[in-house]
Order: C-alpha cells, then sequence, then structure tokens
C-alpha cells in the first residue's frame, strides 16, 4: 500500500512540474509585428499593453535596401499577426517568405484604402512607399490596424475600439497643428535628399525637391539642375535625413546657401518628427 501511494505521489510531483514549467501558449500576450519604427508607435497607441509589439527594422537602416536579420525572422516565428506599411523594398521580397516561417500569421496591408502616390519607374508605376509621413494616412492606417486586432482578439474588442478613437482624436488635432503652423508656408518649397515626404507636401500643399535620382547616384548634370531650380523657387531648408553622408548634405546646403536641418522620419518619435519638420519648412 505505501508503494502505491508513493507511485501516485510521484505521479502528482511530475504533474505539478509540468504544468508549472510549461505555460500555455493561449495565457501569452500575443505577439504583433511590423515593419517600422513609427508603426510600433501607432500599434501601441491601440492594443496598449495587451500584445508585444515587435519591430522588424528597429534599428538605423534604410527600408530600400534593409536584409531581415536572422533574429528578425525568428521573431517573426513566433508572432500572430504582420503589419505591413504596404510598399516598403525589402516588404516585397520578404512576401513570399512569410508563410515559409509562420503559416498561421496573418498578414494585414494598413495601405488599403489609401489614395496612393504613384510614379513611372522603369516602365511601371510603382505607389510611394511613405505612407506614414502623412497623418491622414496615419488614419486609414490606424483604422486597418484597430479592425485586425479587434477580429483577432474579441474579448477586448471594447478597450482596443476606445483606444482607437483616442488615437484618430489625437491624429485629428497633430493634422489641425500642422496645418496651423504651415499656414503662411502653402506654396512653398524645400529640398530634400530622399523623397520621404511625398505626402506631407501633398496634404499641406507644398513642394519637394528631391535630389535623389530613382534611388541612385544623381547624375551630375541631374543634380544641378535640381539645384537650379530649388534656387528658382527660393528654398530655404534643406531637411537631410539622419543616415546621410553629412560632408555630402553640407555641401548641398552651402552650394544653394540654405539652413541644414536634420529630420528622422523612421524614427519611434514620429509625433515630434513630423512637427519638427512643419516648423523647419515654416521658418
Amino acid at each position: 500500500m505505501k508503494r502505491i501511494y508513493g507511485i501516485l505521489l510521484l505521479c502528482v510531483l511530475a504533474l505539478v512540474a509540468v504544468s508549472c514549467g510549461s505555460p500555455k501558449k493561449t495565457d501569452a500576450k500575443k505577439v504583433v509585428m511590423v515593419s517600422i519604427l513609427p508603426q510600433r508607435y501607432f500599434v501601441e497607441q491601440i492594443v496598449g499593453d495587451k500584445m508585444t509589439v515587435e519591430c522588424m527594422l528597429d534599428k538605423e537602416g534604410s527600408p530600400e535596401t534593409y536584409e531581415p536579420t536572422f533574429s528578425a525572422m525568428t521573431r517573426l516565428e513566433s508572432s500572430d499577426i504582420y503589419f505591413l506599411v504596404g510598399n516598403l523594398g525589402f516588404e516585397t521580397s520578404l512576401k513570399g517568405k512569410i508563410k515559409d516561417f509562420n503559416q498561421d500569421m496573418k498578414v494585414v496591408d494598413t495601405s488599403e484604402g489609401m489614395d496612393l502616390l504613384k510614379e513611372e519607374i522603369d516602365g511601371a508605376y510603382v505607389a510611394d512607399p511613405h505612407t506614414w509621413t502623412s497623418v491622414r494616412n496615419v488614419r486609414v492606417m490606424a483604422k486597418n490596424i484597430a479592425d485586425a486586432i479587434c477580429e483577432m482578439d474579441t474579448l477586448n474588442r471594447k478597450f482596443y475600439v476606445e483606444n482607437y478613437q483616442k488615437f484618430d482624436a489625437e491624429l485629428v488635432a497633430l493634422n489641425d497643428s500642422i496645418s496651423k503652423v504651415l499656414t503662411e508656408a502653402k506654396g512653398r518649397s524645400f529640398v530634400v535628399w530622399h523623397p520621404a515626404l511625398s505626402y506631407f507636401s501633398r496634404d499641406y500643399g507644398l513642394e519637394q525637391i528631391a535630389l535623389e535620382y530613382e534611388g541612385k547616384e544623381s547624375p551630375i548634370n541631374y543634380m544641378q539642375d535640381k539645384l537650379d531650380y530649388a534656387r528658382s523657387r527660393n528654398c530655404k531648408v534643406f531637411l537631410s535625413q539622419f543616415d546621410m553622408d553629412a560632408s555630402k548634405t553640407d555641401v548641398v546646403s552651402n552650394q544653394l546657401g540654405i539652413e541644414k536641418v536634420v529630420i528622422n522620419p523612421l524614427g519611434a518619435d514620429w509625433k515630434n518628427e513630423l512637427l519638427k519638420i512643419s516648423h523647419a519648412i515654416a521658418k
């Protein structure tokens, strides 16, 4: 009898050890994957602390040339949903591989429903991927995110809807603030290297003069024409991205005799970055 009790005790202890050491997956937070840091900010406004938000491009780098690291792809394996910006270079190459890493993961293109800007490159029309630089676009993006999150976690739907509504109100207020800052700047031109502010320019009636040539080093004649045009438009500011070669961008600002302001459209501090850009152009 003692032997039987001993065996039963061992079985009970083993079951306790297994249950304590291996928490159920259903108890863990769902994992959301995004492509860039501004997206992480958008998603966090909606999910709060109920989900974990991972970012594919979470350090300095260009979405046009970025190659997902092994650790990023490993994180993708444990993600429940992936929110794409929609037209980023590395997303296009990644789409065919996603299901190889995680067949159960839902993939959502957050650019659905946006009025996308398109340009002809090598005979094909390609959508401008920098959708997050427009508050108007981010309102669409946030709605797409909220809808997908509510569908994935119906138990907390009320929480997500309230967070989305609060965030959307903040976006409306931000758009009003930027519009007010740029009231006197409508029709004004500014210089950039990489054309990341096309949607921003469209929203507020501005002209972006980009020095980059189809994502490559600009030919001398092309660059000279752009600089001459910038002078004719009486540009007052050169918005240089944080990852640009300072010696190269200094040459541009010196030749034009205008102020250089360093910006980071890919940064996590999305709201303040747009305000910084607005004030730089208005000044």
